[in-house]
């Protein structure tokens, strides 16, 4: 049997998920089995959480429904236990260095140093409450609530009774399990079943003991506690606190205790009853006469409520005083009010009606989209466009782009130019909105409304609040307040890889769903045919016969304009006559440039002005890139890849990346230019060492993309239609990529 049993409900933290599994795999304690609770085992937390058991014996998956709440997995997790004593972890916390090891450590010490004259052996301890700190979601500003004053050894619950349990979170005590089997404890499904298991644990227990070091480092998330957010859910508070005063009653529990405990139930009573915009306004009353009924028959023999406002709060609770309870609470907010209140500036025309049609209602046939700022129709929000207009053609589409784009639109094409008046208006009245960037600041997100944010590559790069401690980048990015912000408005985020899921949760931390779809703008790489594929060349300049290189570089934040960082001239007179490059500079840059302009020249064709980087990749033999995200949509059409990393190691440093290219390339890795065209002189960056590369890539990065990805975003957000309808992703064994050019013109 196990000592610990360490229980981690992981349901929608598969970005931080690694960090928790690796901090209990690393403990220098090795006598414990893991279990992470997850929803389902296809999941992107499940799949975690699978690689992880494939890989080291302790760790047990167990799973329960995410509709569950996270108190069902813990019981899940308690259920399948074996170990001595429970602990439970959230998935995005971490045990800290050393803390199983302390934690054997007390319970021996308490055990060793008890009177065992009557047993002859020690007794176990229930439960060991241990400390922990709260480390905010940006990685700074930790803090460690203090523990009550306790005996230094194992105690009586009545010696200590200010720790009654109530306000110790679940993940801050370890659980001897037959104690919790004999008591028969469990979480209830409730909001706030901390609260009703902590107390009910301090009121079964017979011994406990406390460990006054750090064992756990306690995640707060950017959202918030779900706790302080609106809704029905807090009328659960009195449930939990109904049920831990009447076992209290039941046990007869003496004064000296239960005074404790009805204090710390009745504080956090109050501060709900104290912020009554967290209650619906028609259970606000009714939440207060429930709670002083509580309070009058749970209130034990001579309990003296605390001094101050506080102590006024409970005795209007006692007399069930609901309307001088409110009157309190609005003169004590009254003068805060008061201050908030600063005149509003004066709005443009176009804003003015912006706001004026906010008040008009949504229009539930109205989409619009945008991308890249508004350069034109690109990406995955062309694509959705597209998919709409042929599955859900009642749907009025709106394109939006800047004034200098309109021309590039194809025919057709609804659009409105951004910052007109009708760019305000179908902003003002769209019921759904789709981007791969972000709107304007000023764009309101209406209720009803849905925003979906389909993202313009996979992250190799560090992205959103994780380029906060790259000094480079964070200055360019700007007010990381003014981002999340801008993130709180999704209520969709696409993927198209279990990595990118991952780090998408990391980068924005925010309330959206993860939609692992597939990027609508990859579909083409499996719905292009061999005419395509032809048409496009042609349209680019490519001479009959030629191989064509695709060379794409990415943009480094710190240098200044475009640097191609390769004589394409001299790479053309050194690779031969039977190449051609294809120049795309990043998006940033309206054209890309060589170095030179001599007798080669005429083989480097710049395609960075071409509206669609799917077409200009569909057209080419072969890619060459450095670290752009290009690299992971090319690798749909498995075509050969040559990663050139002539600055890798500067670009690591400066710009922050998610994990090593260099360990995991989609293909051939060259430092040199001289490097660069000996592969392809020779050959070998098509050989088989190459293509195995590339596979393994694939397989990891090219997870759901299809040719079905726009399909199931417009059959899912646009149409309604339920999750489980919705068409699956393909494994990769099954997709055909489109033909390649080299096939093609055979």
């Amino acid at each position: 049997m196990p000592r610990f049993s360490i229980i981690v409900p992981v349901q929608g933290v598969a970005g931080r998920l690694p960090s928790a599994l690796d901090s209990v795999l690393a403990q220098s304690f090795p006598d414990f089995e893991l279990i992470p609770v997850c929803d389902t085992p296809d999941s992107p937390a499940g799949a975690v959480a699978a690689g992880y058991a494939e890989r080291d014996t302790r760790v047990a998956p167990a799973h329960s429904p995410s509709s569950a709440g996270p108190g069902a997995a813990r019981n899940t997790g308690m259920r399948a236990a074996t170990g001595a004593y429970l602990l439970f972890l959230d998935g995005d916390d971490v045990l800290v260095p050393g803390a199983l090891a302390a934690l054997d450590a007390r319970l021996r010490e308490t055990e060793n140093t008890e009177n065992t004259e009557n047993t002859g052996a020690p007794e176990s301890i229930d439960v060991l409450y241990f400390g922990h700190e709260r480390a905010h979601w940006w990685g700074a500003d930790t803090s460690t609530p203090p523990l009550p004053r306790t005996p230094a050894g194992a105690f009586a619950p009545g010696e200590a009774p200010q720790l009654t349990g109530v306000t110790v979170p679940a993940w801050s005590a370890a659980y001897r399990r037959g104690f919790v089997a004999q008591r028969q404890l469990a979480f209830l499904q409730s909001h706030f079943a901390d609260i009703g298991w902590g107390g009910l644990v301090t009121v079964e227990a017979d011994r406990m003991a406390v460990l006054r070091a750090v064992c756990v480092r306690h995640l707060v998330r950017r959202q918030g506690s779900p706790l302080n957010l609106p809704g029905e859910h807090h009328l659960e508070l009195l449930d939990q606190a109904e049920l831990v005063l009447t076992r209290a009653a039941e046990l007869g529990l003496p004064r000296d205790r239960s005074s404790p405990l009805f204090e710390q139930l009745f504080a956090a009573v109050l501060r709900t009853a104290a912020r009554p915009e967290r209650l619906p306004a028609n259970r606000r009353r009714a939440f207060f006469r429930r709670a002083s009924r509580l309070y009058r028959r749970h209130r034990p023999a001579g309990f003296r409520a605390p001094g101050g406002s506080l102590g006024v709060q409970h005795r209007l609770l006692a007399t069930g005083s609901y309307v001088a309870f409110r009157a309190l609470r609005g003169a004590n907010r009254s003068a805060a009010k008061a201050r908030a209140l600063v005149p509003r500036p004066r709005l443009p025309l176009t804003r003015v009606r912006y706001a004026l049609n906010l008040r008009r209602p949504l229009d539930e046939n109205l989409a619009v989209y945008c991308a890249y700022w508004g350069r034109g129709y690109a990406c995955s929000p062309a694509a959705i466009h597209a998919k709409t207009r042929e599955l859900a053609p009642h749907i009025r589409s709106v394109f939006l782009v800047g004034p200098d784009a309109v021309d590039t639109l194809p025919p057709g094409v609804d659009h409105a130019v951004i910052g007109s008046r009708e760019y305000w208006e179908v902003l003002a009245r769209s019921k759904y909105l789709v981007n791969n960037a972000n709107f304007a600041d000023a764009v309101v997100k209406r209720p009803g409304s849905v925003h979906l944010q389909t993202q313009h590559g996979t992250p190799l790069k560090k992205m959103g609040v994780d380029q906060s401690t790259y000094p480079v980048v964070a200055a360019a990015t700007g007010s990381f307040a003014k981002l999340l912000a801008r993130v709180d408005r999704w209520d969709y985020n696409l993927s198209s890889n279990r990595h990118s899921t991952e780090m998408w949760e990391r980068a924005f931390p925010s309330s959206y769903e993860a939609l692992e779809y597939g990027y609508p703008r990859n579909d083409v790489y499996y719905t292009a045919s061999a005419a395509d594929v032809v048409r496009i060349r042609g349209e680019l300049g490519v001479p009959e016969g030629r191989t064509a290189l695709l060379y794409a570089p990415t943009h480094r934040d710190y240098a200044t304009g475009f640097d191609s960082r390769l004589d394409l001239e001299a790479f053309c007179e050194a690779i031969g006559d039977d190449f051609v490059v294809l120049l795309r500079a990043h998006y940033f840059y309206d054209q890309g440039s060589a170095r030179s302009s001599g007798s080669s020249a005429a083989r480097i064709i710049d395609v960075t002005r071409h509206r669609s980087s799917e077409e200009v990749c569909l057209a080419a033999d072969a890619l060459i890139t450095d670290y752009s995200s290009i690299m992971f949509d090319y690798a749909n059409l498995d075509r050969p890849i040559v990663v050139y990393a002539d600055d890798w190691d500067v670009y690591r440093e400066l710009r922050g990346v998610y994990f090593d290219l260099m360990e995991s390339p989609p293909g051939r890795v060259v430092r040199t230019p001289g490097e660069l065209a000996a592969v392809f002189r020779d050959g070998s960056y098509t050989d088989d060492s190459a293509a195995a590369l590339r596979a393994a890539f694939r397989e990891r990065f090219c997870q759901f993309d299809d040719g079905r990805a726009a399909e199931r975003v417009v059959r899912r957000l646009l149409l309604g239609e339920p999750p489980e309808s919705i068409p699956p992703v393909l494994p990769l064994a099954e997709r055909t990529p489109a033909p390649a050019p080299a096939l093609v013109r055979s």
